[in-house]
C-alpha cells in the first residue's frame, strides 16, 4: 500500500494537471453524489490536500471531495478525449478542456461542506501529517511523551494513523534504523536524545522519501537521496556497523533491521 510520500506526489501531478483550470465535466458513479455534479461544472479545483492516504479535492465553491485509496483506489490523468483501456472501475471524473483526473475503483468517497470536513470521524480520527511542513520536530517529541503514546512499542505505534499520518511499513523500518532503536521500545523508555533522534528521523526521512525517493543521482539534485538502509534488505550489511540485517514480522508486516546497532 502506498505510504504517505507516494499519496503526496500523486496528489501533486493531479494538481499539476488540473489545479486553477474551469471544469467542464464532472461525473460521480455514486447516485448519492451525482445531485451535485452539475453545480461543481465552471469551478476549479483550489488544491489537493493530504491527510496520511486521503485526498481532499478542494473546490472553489466551498465543497471538498474527501477520497480514501483503501487498497485498490487509483487516480489517473488522461488528455481530454484520451481513451482508457482498463478493468478497473471508474467512480470519479474531473475534466478540464484540455485534461481530465479520473478515480478508479475506490468506495471511500464522500462529497463535504467544511463543516462536515471537520467533523469527519477519520480526519478527526487521524494525527498531524509528517508532510506538513508546519509540524516541528518539538511537537513530535511532545506526542510521543503523550500519555497516550509514551508506553506504545514502536513496532505498532509507528503504524498507526492516530499518532502521526502517513507512515507506514517502510517508513516504520528506515525510521527506527536511522534512529538506531529497537522496535521493542517505548518513548516512556528512552533518553533525552534518544527522543531527540527519533523525532528528527519521523520527519526528516518520509519527508526525504517525498522529495527523492525514485530520483537517481545526477548534477541536478545536491545533497542526500532516499536509499533504503534496511527495508528489503536481509542478509546483507549494515553499512552502520557492519551486522546482518534481519526479518521478521511485527504488527501482522515484515520488519527489518540490524541487530547489532538497533540495541
Amino acid at each position: 500500500m502506498p505510504e504517505g510520500p507516494e499519496i503526496r506526489r500523486a496528489a501533486d501531478t493531479l494538481e499539476a494537471a488540473i489545479k486553477g483550470k474551469p471544469l467542464t465535466e464532472v461525473w460521480f458513479a455514486f447516485p448519492h453524489l451525482q445531485s451535485h455534479a452539475s453545480s461543481l461544472v465552471g469551478q476549479t479545483i483550489e488544491r489537493i490536500e493530504t491527510r496520511g492516504k486521503a485526498l481532499l479535492t478542494h473546490f472553489s465553491g466551498g465543497l471538498t471531495l474527501y477520497s480514501h485509496n483503501q487498497l485498490y483506489g487509483v487516480w489517473r490523468v488522461i488528455d481530454a478525449g484520451e481513451e482508457v483501456a482498463t478493468t478497473r472501475i471508474l467512480r470519479v471524473r474531473l475534466a478540464a478542456a484540455d485534461t481530465a483526473i479520473l478515480l478508479y475503483s475506490a468506495s471511500d468517497i464522500e462529497l463535504l461542506t467544511a463543516q462536515q470536513l471537520a467533523a469527519h470521524p477519520f480526519l478527526q480520527r487521524v494525527g498531524p501529517d509528517v508532510l506538513d511542513m508546519s509540524l516541528t520536530t518539538e511537537q513530535v517529541k511532545a506526542r510521543l511523551l503523550s500519555p497516550r503514546f509514551r508506553r506504545r512499542q514502536f513496532s505498532g505505534l509507528l503504524l498507526d494513523q492516530a499518532f502521526l499520518a502517513g507512515l507506514g511499513n517502510y517508513l516504520r523500518v528506515e525510521i527506527l534504523w536511522y534512529a538506531a532503536l529497537a522496535p521493542q521500545h517505548k518513548a516512556a523508555e528512552l533518553t533525552d536524545e534518544q527522543l531527540d533522534a527519533l523525532a528528527g528521523a519521523l520527519l526528516e526521512i518520509p519527508r526525504l522519501s517525498y522529495q527523492t525517493r525514485g530520483r537517481v543521482d545526477d548534477k541536478k539534485h545536491h545533497g542526500a537521496l532516499f536509499r533504503f538502509k534496511v527495508f528489503h534488505r536481509a542478509g546483507k550489511r549494515c553499512e552502520r556497523c557492519g551486522g546482518v540485517i534481519e526479518k521478521t514480522t511485527l504488527s501482522s508486516r515484515p520488519f527489518y533491521w540490524c541487530p547489532g546497532c538497533q540495541k
